[in-house]
C-alpha cells in the first residue's frame, strides 16, 4: 500500500501552535513578571501543556500528565523535553498572574481578527452589521462558593455553589470576544456598558440587564445606537403611538415614541427620548418589545438587529460544548481564569484554522476531529480539505492492481 498522501513529519498539533508567536509570549510573560523563579517551566510551555489539555477536553490534572507520558516522542517537536508533574502544573496554575494569559489572547485577537472578518464564502451582510457590537454575559458553575460568589442556592441540598461570570462584548462580523471582563456570578450586568468605549455610529445589541438610561443618554449624545429589549415594569409617556397592520387586519408592528425621566443620586433629572417597536415573534406566539434611541431606521431592521444578539448566545454554546469548563486544574481564583483564558486562545486559534480551510466544517465537528487527531502526523490543510482521498486511493489501487510478472 502506497504512503498516505497526508504524512507530515510533524503531530498536527505543532501546526496549531504555529500560529502563536513564541518570542512574543515569552516576552508578555517577562514584561508582566510570569518568569521569576523558573527554570524550565516556562510561559511557552505552560501555555502549551494547556492548549494541549484544553483540546483534548481532559478533566483532571492526573489525566493531563499521564497523557504526556504517552506523547513524550511526539510533544519532543515543540520542544517539550522534560517531565511535567502534576505538582509542577499546578503550581504554575497558582503562581504565574492570568494577567499574562489575557495579554496573550489580546495579542492574538489584534493580530488574526481581520481574518475571522474576511469571509468570501459568508452571504451578503446589511450595512450595518459591521458596526453592531453584542454585549451578553454567561456563568460558569464552581463547586465551591468560597472564590466566586454564586447566585441562589441548590433546590435540593440547599447548598449554595460559586460562579465566575464572563462578561463578554463581541462583534457580529467576528463572532470571538472582543473585550472580556471576569467577575462573581453574583455582579450585575450593567458595569459592563462603557459608553466611553464605543464611538459615533456604532450599534449595540444587549439584553435588558443592561437598561441604564443614564448611560443610554450618554449614547445618545455620543451618536451611538442601542437596541434591547423593554422590561415590563418601564415607566415613560407616550408621545406618539402608531400601529400597522396586516392585509389580514391583523397587528404586524406599533411603534410608540416616548420619554423615560429619572433622577440620578446627584439630584439631576434626566429626561431620554427612545422608541419602542413591538411585534409579534410568529415562533414563540407572542409580542416582543424592542427600546431603541434609533428614531428614524425601518422598525425591520432594529428587529434585525436584535435578532443578531443570538450570535452571542450561540458563541458560549460553542465554547462551553468543546471545552472542559466543568472541572478545573486548580482551585485558585488565578488557576480557573488562566484555564479560561486559555480555552479562548484555543477558541481562536480552531476559529482561525477552520476560515483557512477550502471544506466548510462545522465548528463542533472540526473540534471534534482536530481533538482525535491532534497527535497524528497528518498535514492539516491537506487532509481537512479532503479527508476522503486516501481511502479514494486505496480503492483505486485495489480495483486496479499492478501487472504480475511471470517466471515463464
Amino acid at each position: 500500500m502506497s504512503k498516505s498522501k497526508h504524512f507530515i513529519g510533524q503531530p498536527l498539533y505543532s501546526q496549531v501552535i504555529k500560529l502563536l508567536d513564541k518570542s512574543k509570549i515569552l516576552q508578555i510573560s517577562q514584561d508582566l513578571g510570569g518568569e521569576h523563579y523558573t527554570k524550565h517551566f516556562n510561559v511557552w510551555v505552560h501555555l502549551t501543556v494547556m492548549l494541549y489539555a484544553v483540546i483534548k477536553r481532559f478533566d483532571s490534572l492526573r489525566e493531563i500528565t499521564t497523557s504526556l507520558l504517552a506523547d513524550t516522542r511526539k510533544l519532543a517537536h515543540i520542544g517539550i523535553r522534560f517531565k511535567i508533574s502534576r505538582s509542577t502544573l499546578a503550581d504554575a496554575n497558582k503562581r504565574r498572574p492570568e494577567a499574562i494569559f489575557e495579554a496573550i489572547y489580546r495579542d492574538l485577537y489584534a493580530k488574526y481578527r481581520h481574518e475571522l472578518i474576511s469571509d468570501s464564502r459568508r452571504l451578503k451582510h446589511p450595512k450595518w452589521m459591521d458596526r453592531l457590537q453584542i454585549i451578553d454575559s454567561t456563568t460558569i458553575t464552581l463547586f465551591s462558593n468560597l472564590i466566586f460568589k454564586g447566585v441562589g442556592r441548590h433546590p435540593k441540598s440547599g447548598k449554595k455553589k460559586g460562579g465566575i461570570k464572563v462578561h463578554t462584548v463581541i462583534h457580529a462580523n467576528e463572532g470571538v470576544p472582543s473585550d472580556i471582563k471576569f467577575t462573581s456570578a453574583a455582579t450585575n450586568d450593567s458595569f459592563m456598558l462603557k459608553p466611553s468605549h464605543l464611538s459615533k455610529g456604532d450599534i449595540i445589541a444587549m439584553d435588558r440587564a443592561y437598561i441604564d438610561y443614564e448611560k443610554f443618554e450618554e449614547l445618545t449624545q455620543k451618536g451611538v445606537i442601542y437596541v434591547t429589549k423593554k422590561k415590563k415594569s418601564l415607566n415613560y409617556s407616550i408621545i406618539s403611538d402608531t400601529m400597522y397592520q396586516t392585509t389580514d387586519g391583523l397587528m404586524e408592528v406599533r411603534i410608540q415614541d416616548v420619554t423615560f425621566t429619572k433622577k440620578t443620586s446627584g439630584g439631576e433629572t434626566i429626561s431620554h427620548n427612545a422608541r419602542i417597536i413591538t411585534h409579534v415573534d410568529t415562533k414563540k406566539h407572542k409580542l416582543i418589545s424592542l427600546l431603541t434611541n434609533d428614531m428614524s431606521s425601518d422598525p425591520n431592521d432594529i428587529i434585525a438587529i436584535y435578532r443578531q444578539r443570538w450570535e452571542i448566545e450561540l458563541l458560549f454554546k460553542q465554547i462551553k460544548q468543546n471545552f472542559p469548563l466543568k472541572y478545573f486544574y486548580g482551585e485558585s481564583a488565578n488557576a480557573i481564569k488562566i484555564q479560561i483564558w486559555v480555552t479562548l486562545i484555543a477558541n481562536l486559534l480552531l476559529m482561525i484554522m477552520q476560515k483557512r480551510l477550502e471544506r466548510l466544517w462545522s465548528f463542533s465537528g472540526l473540534a471534534k476531529m482536530i481533538r482525535i487527531t491532534l497527535m497524528y502526523y497528518v498535514d492539516f490543510y491537506s487532509f481537512f480539505n479532503n479527508p476522503e482521498k486516501d481511502w479514494e486511493n486505496m480503492v483505486t489501487s485495489d480495483e486496479n492492481p499492478p501487472p504480475q510478472l511471470t517466471l515463464f
